[in-house]
């Protein structure tokens, strides 16, 4: 890698990019992101992580607090635990998606991300952090009607048997007109924001109230979700353990994940 102009900011995905296996930052990007706030470059995560999964990471943040979450669905000033803003689906695009996914592929089961926290259906099996959290559990159409799920800014689907890349695909054909549909996670398990809302825009629309051009922006990420974030910004990078079609899509790539991938190019621009 050769040394490029300073940019602005620094945007960067979390899971499989910046953190290491197993969710930890290591010792050498701790370092990095440190010393590049130090240097005056923002440094800000856009993840696909609701903002109750962010406070661990508090320490890392930099002055300004911010984390784009829920691929752009909110955000969030981590250390205040504060949501900043949100970008809800509507109710009835909701009913439309679980509708059409529910038709078109049979076991598809839905799960809630909004300001109060979490929900899901009955059918929706958790796997992963905060299984153990309080949460409401019933159909999406009673969670919806009866106002729990309120400000919804992220919907996931999760299919039993499909392969990830083909849910996404199907998903996309019969509801991707009505909401922007996208994953990262190596089961079947979409992510669903409403039409228009993306790790891109909600970045964009942060970079402009903070007067930062997207050729500032220096950006880094792995997965479907982070190719709207890489294609906008000034540069891109992928990281070498990334989905084939993110590898495709970014020029530039740099080394794993638990290589200190991140780091190894920041370190480049300092």
């Amino acid at each position: 890698m050769t040394t490029s102009p300073r940019p602005r900011l620094i945007a960067t995905d979390l899971d499989g990019t910046l953190l290491c296996t197993g969710g930890s930052v290591s010792e050498r990007t701790a370092a990095v992101l440190l010393e590049a706030e130090r240097a005056g470059i923002r440094v800000v995560f856009v993840t696909g992580r609701p903002p109750r999964w962010m406070t661990q990471l508090s320490a890392h943040i930099g002055g300004h607090g911010v984390a784009i979450c829920s691929n752009g669905g909110a955000v969030v000033d981590v250390r205040r635990g504060e949501l900043l803003e949100s970008f809800p689906l509507p109710v009835a695009d909701v009913l439309a998606v679980v509708t059409a996914l529910r038709a078109e592929l049979p076991g598809t089961a839905f799960a809630f991300e909004y300001p109060g926290g979490f929900a899901r259906e009955p059918g929706y099996e958790l796997r992963m952090w905060g299984s153990d959290e309080d949460h409401a559990v019933a159909p999406a159409e009673e969670l919806l009607g009866d106002g729990r799920v309120a400000g919804l800014f992220k919907l996931l689907a999760k299919h039993p048997e499909l392969d990830p890349d083909v849910f996404l695909a199907r998903a996309r054909v019969v509801a991707g007109g009505l909401a922007e549909i996208t994953r990262s996670s190596p089961v079947a398990l979409l992510e669903i924001s409403a039409r228009g809302v993306t790790k891109a825009s909600t970045l964009a629309r942060w970079c402009a109230e903070q007067g930062i051009d997207r050729s500032e922006v220096v950006a880094f990420g792995d997965m479907p979700n982070d190719l709207e974030m890489l294609a906008w910004a000034g540069r891109s990078y992928a990281v070498a353990n990334a989905h084939p079609q993110v590898l495709a899509a970014v020029a530039q790539h740099t080394v794993r994940n638990d290589e200190d991938g991140v780091a190894a190019v920041i370190e480049t621009l300092l």
